[in-house]
C-alpha cells in the first residue's frame, strides 16, 4: 500500500496576498494587465498551444488557477508567434520556471487527419483560424523559451509531452522518435493528471531547491547519465532482452541480520584466520546472523521498500527504432507498470544519457478534485479575443466533468496511458455548484446542461471492491475480456447525481453526451432506464466500434453482444417513456487486427440494420497508444512477444485503407468506384448487384452535378471529408435511420479538461460516445 501522500491544498501559501478572495478576474496575459495586478515578475509562466479560456477544461486555465490558489503568481502566453524568442519574452522572466504545453490536443493530432493531411481549422483558436501552433508544439515552444531566457527552468506537460516521454512511433513521419525530453531540452517532463507534481514540484523551486535535485516526484520524468540510480540501495531489472526480464533478485531472507554478500565474506576471512581464532571468528558471525522473528507487517514493509527501490531498464532508443519486435516487447513492458499500486520506475537509454520515468502519481482524492475544479474561474475565453468566435469554447461551455480516468484499457485510446486506470471523481456538491455557476455566469445559457460526463459518461465513482487487490492488479483492462468480478458496477451514485443535478433551480434539461460504457450500464437496468427517459436529446451516441471477434479482441472491446443487449433495452425503455429516440453507433475503419473480410463483414452488419452512417473516422496510430504499436510492429503486445509470436493484420497502404473507410460508407454514390474495386479484388463480386441481398449495385450511381458555387448539390455534401469545427470531437457519426434527426445537442463531452487524452480513431482528445 502506497503512503498518502500530502493534500494539495494543505501547502502554505508561497505568496498570502495571491489566490484566495484574491484570485484575479483573469490570469494576465500582457505586461498592463500585470501592472493593474501590482505585480512587477511572474512566478510560473505558462506557454498553450491553445486561446486561453478560463475554464475547467482548458488546462492552463485550471493548472494556472491551482498554482495561483497556491499563492504563485501566474501569467499565460497564448499562442505565441514561434517564429522568434520575442513573444516568449512578453512577460519578462519567470521567477521559477516556464510551464510549456501544445495545449488540450497533440498538436500532430490537431493539425492532421488520419490521412495524414492538413486540417482545415482549430476548433482551439479565436474564428477556428488553423495554422496558430507549431508541429510538435512542446519541443517548439520549450527551445524558444529557453532562446528567450537561457537560465530559466523548463518544465513540459500535458498530452503530447505525456505521450511521447519514452521512446515511440510518430505516425506523421513513420519513424520511431526519441523521447521528448532530449529534444526539448526540457529540466523535467510531468506526465499523467500532474496537479499532485506540479504543486509540490513548485513549491520546492520556491524554497530554492535546485530543478537538478528534485528526483522523487512521482509521475515526472528527467534525464541522467547512463546507468544512473537514485542511490546505493536501489537495484536494476535489466527487460533488454525479449521476454526476459534479467536477473530478479530473490526475497530477503527475514531472519538475515546482515545482508547476505556481508556473510559470505564474513566467513570467508575466519577461514583465513589462525586456527587459534577460528572459535572467536565463528561466533562473531553467528551472533551477526542471530536470527530474528519478524512480523508479518516488518516483512511487508521490507518488501514494499525493495520493490519502490528497483527501476527496470527498457531497451533503448537506438535498439528499438529499427527493429519492430523489440519495440513490441518495450511497449508492453511499459504498459504493464500502469497501476501506481505497483508501478517501478522506468529507465531507458537515449545515446549517451537516459530517460528516467518514475511512478504515475497517485490519483487525487475527491475532495482535492473539488478543490481543483471550484476555482474561480471566469468561465470566459479572455477578453483580448473580443467577439472572435472560439469552437471550442462554445462546445464545451455548459458541459460539466464529473470525473477524470478510464479503466477500459481500449487499446486505440490513450485515456488510460494518460489520466489512468483508477476513477477520480468528483462531490455531489461540487458538481452541483458548477451547474449554478453555469446558470449564473455563462451566457447564453438556456436551462440545458449538454453534459455530466467526462472520459466515460457512466464510470462514475466506480472503483475495484478491494484496495489492496486494486493495487496490485496488473490487468490492462478492468473490462476485458469480461467484467472484473472484483470492479463495483453499481450506478445508484450517478443516478442519485442525475437527479439532484434535474431538480436544481433553472435547469430544464440534462443531457448526457460523454461515452456510453454499454456493457457496464447493462448491469445496471435502473441507470438504463434513468437515462433514456430523462437524459437522451433524441440521439444517444455509443461506440461498438467493430462487429467482428478478431478485431474487437485487438480492440479490447466486447462483442457485439454486448451492443444488441444495451440496444434492446434502450428501445424498450424509449417505448415506456414515449419516447422515439435512436443509438447512434461508431465504428473505426482499418484498425490493426481488421482484414479486408471484417470489414465487409462489418458493412454488411450495418445494411442489415439499415445504419446508413453520414461520417466516419479511419484509425490514427497515436504514440503510446497499444494499437499503434500493433499498427507499426504488426505484432501483438497484449500477449508475449517474440520473433514467431502472432502477427497483427494491419491496414497500412493509403490504397486499403481507402477501401475500409469506404466500406462504412457503402451507400454513399462517391464510394462506389472504391467499393467496387475492392470487391472485385477480394473475388466477392456475389456482393455486387441489384437485389437485397448485395452490397453494392452493379451500376455506378448517378452524381448530383456541382452548383455554382462550386459546392455539390443534394445530398452529395454527405460524401465531402467533414470538418473538424467541434472541440475534442470527431464529427457526429449519425445514422440514417431517421433522416431527419439530428443530435439535440451539439455540446462537446467533457474529456478535454485539461487532461485530455485523445483517442486514435478520432481527430481529437474527446470520447463522445467511444467507449
Amino acid at each position: 500500500m502506497n503512503p498518502l501522500p500530502q493534500n494539495l491544498f494543505s501547502f502554505p501559501r508561497f505568496r498570502p496576498e495571491v489566490g484566495g478572495n484574491n484570485a484575479a478576474p483573469f490570469l494576465p496575459m500582457s505586461r498592463a494587465e500585470m501592472d493593474v495586478l501590482g505585480w512587477d515578475s511572474c512566478d510560473v509562466i505558462l506557454i498553450t498551444g491553445d486561446a486561453y479560456i478560463d475554464h475547467p477544461s482548458f488546462g492552463m486555465a485550471l493548472v494556472g488557477r491551482l498554482l495561483e490558489q497556491q499563492g504563485f503568481r501566474v501569467g499565460i502566453i497564448s499562442q505565441p508567434d514561434w517564429h522568434s524568442a520575442d513573444a516568449f519574452r512578453a512577460l519578462g522572466r519567470p521567477n521559477l520556471y516556464f510551464g510549456i504545453t501544445a495545449g488540450n490536443m497533440d498538436s500532430m493530432v490537431n493539425r492532421y487527419t488520419a490521412d495524414r493531411k492538413i486540417r482545415s481549422d482549430d476548433a482551439y483558436t479565436p474564428d477556428g483560424e488553423p495554422g496558430k501552433r507549431p508541429d510538435r508544439a512542446v519541443v517548439v515552444y520549450a527551445q524558444r523559451a529557453r532562446e528567450a531566457y537561457a537560465d530559466t527552468t523548463v518544465v513540459i506537460g500535458s498530452i503530447e509531452a505525456s505521450l511521447r516521454r519514452i521512446a515511440h512511433y510518430d505516425y506523421w513521419s513513420d519513424k520511431v522518435k526519441r523521447s521528448v525530453l532530449p529534444d526539448s531540452k526540457a529540466d523535467i517532463l510531468l506526465f499523467g493528471n500532474a496537479e499532485r507534481a506540479l504543486v509540490d514540484l513548485t513549491h520546492r523551486l520556491a524554497a530554492g531547491e535546485p530543478i537538478k535535485a528534485i528526483r522523487d516526484l512521482r509521475g515526472t520524468a528527467f534525464m541522467t547519465p547512463p546507468n544512473w540510480l537514485p542511490d546505493e540501495d536501489w537495484a536494476e531489472i535489466n527487460s533488454i532482452k525479449l521476454d526476459t526480464p534479467g536477473k530478479v533478485e530473490g526475497h530477503t531472507n527475514p531472519y538475515e541480520m546482515i545482508p547476505e554478500k556481508e556473510a559470505k565474506c564474513a566467513t570467508g576471512e575466519a577461514g583465513n584466520q589462525a586456527a587459534g581464532d577460528a572459535d572467536t571468528i565463528a561466533a562473531d558471525v553467528v551472533k551477526q546472523q542471530a536470527v530474528r522473528i519478524m512480523s508479518r507487517e516488518e516483512r511487508q514493509l521490507m518488501l514494499r521498500d525493495k520493490h519502490n527501490k528497483t527501476v527496470i531498464r527498457l531497451p533503448s532508443f537506438e535498439a528499438i527504432k529499427d527493429d519492430l519486435v523489440m519495440y513490441a516487447h518495450a511497449s508492453r513492458v511499459f504498459h504493464l507498470e500502469a497501476n501506481p499500486g505497483n508501478a517501478k520506475a522506468l529507465s531507458q537509454g537515449h545515446g549517451e544519457r537516459d530517460v528516467w520515468i518514475n511512478p504515475p502519481p497517485l490519483p487525487l482524492a475527491m475532495d482535492e478534485m473539488d478543490g481543483v475544479f471550484d476555482r474561480q474561474y471566469a468561465r470566459a475565453p479572455h477578453p483580448s479575443y473580443g467577439k472572435a468566435r472560439i469552437p471550442a469554447w462554445e462546445m464545451i461551455r455548459f458541459s460539466i466533468n464529473i470525473m477524470r480516468g478510464c479503466f477500459g484499457g481500449c487499446t486505440f485510446c490513450s485515456i488510460t496511458e494518460h489520466e489512468g486506470r483508477i476513477i477520480q471523481s468528483r462531490s455531489e456538491p461540487s458538481i452541483l455548484r458548477e451547474i449554478e455557476e453555469i446558470r449564473d455566469k455563462t451566457k447564453g445559457f438556456t436551462g440545458t446542461i449538454s453534459d455530466l460526463g467526462g472520459p466515460t459518461a457512466n464510470m462514475y465513482r466506480l472503483a475495484c471492491k478491494d484496495k489492496k487487490i486494486e493495487e496490485t492488479c496488473r490487468r490492462l483492462s478492468c473490462v476485458y475480456p469480461s467484467i472484473c468480478s472484483n470492479l463495483g458496477t453499481d450506478h445508484s451514485k450517478l443516478i442519485s447525481l442525475y437527479r439532484k443535478a434535474r431538480a436544481v433551480p433553472g435547469v430544464k434539461k440534462i443531457l448526457i453526451s460523454s461515452g456510453l460504457r454499454y456493457d457496464l450500464a447493462v448491469r445496471s437496468p435502473e441507470y438504463v432506464k434513468e437515462l433514456v427517459t430523462h437524459h437522451v436529446g433524441g440521439l444517444l451516441k455509443i461506440a461498438p466500434e467493430h462487429t467482428e471477434a478478431g478485431t474487437l479482441s485487438k480492440m479490447m472491446k466486447p462483442g457485439i453482444g454486448a451492443y444488441d443487449e444495451f440496444k434492446a433495452m434502450f428501445h424498450k425503455y424509449s417505448k415506456e417513456a414515449g419516447k422515439e429516440q435512436y443509438l447512434i453507433p461508431y465504428f473505426i475503419a482499418a484498425h490493426p487486427g481488421t482484414t479486408d473480410e471484417d470489414m465487409v463483414n462489418l458493412a454488411l452488419w450495418l445494411k442489415k440494420n439499415d445504419f446508413k452512417l453520414d461520417q466516419v473516422q479511419t484509425f490514427m496510430p497515436t504514440p503510446m497508444a497499444l494499437a499503434t504499436t500493433m499498427y507499426h510492429s504488426r505484432k501483438n503486445p497484449l500477449k508475449k512477444v517474440s520473433q514467431d509470436s502472432e502477427v497483427v493484420e494491419t491496414a497500412r497502404s493509403g490504397k486499403i485503407r481507402k477501401f475500409h473507410k469506404a466500406l462504412l460508407r457503402y451507400h454513399a454514390p462517391e464510394n462506389w468506384e472504391v467499393v467496387r474495386e475492392g470487391l472485385l479484388r477480394m473475388g466477392r463480386n456475389d456482393l455486387i448487384g441489384s437485389s437485397e441481398k448485395h452490397l453494392i449495385s452493379s451500376r455506378p450511381p448517378l452524381l448530383p452535378l456541382p452548383v455554382a458555387s462550386g459546392k455539390p448539390a443534394g445530398n452529395a455534401t454527405r460524401g465531402v471529408a467533414p470538418k473538424m469545427n467541434t472541440y475534442g470531437k470527431k464529427p457526429a457519426t449519425q445514422a440514417s435511420v431517421k433522416p431527419a434527426a439530428r443530435p439535440a445537442s451539439k455540446a462537446l463531452t467533457p474529456s478535454a479538461r485539461p487532461a485530455l487524452a485523445y483517442r486514435s480513431a478520432k481527430a481529437a482528445p474527446s470520447k463522445t460516445g467511444r467507449k
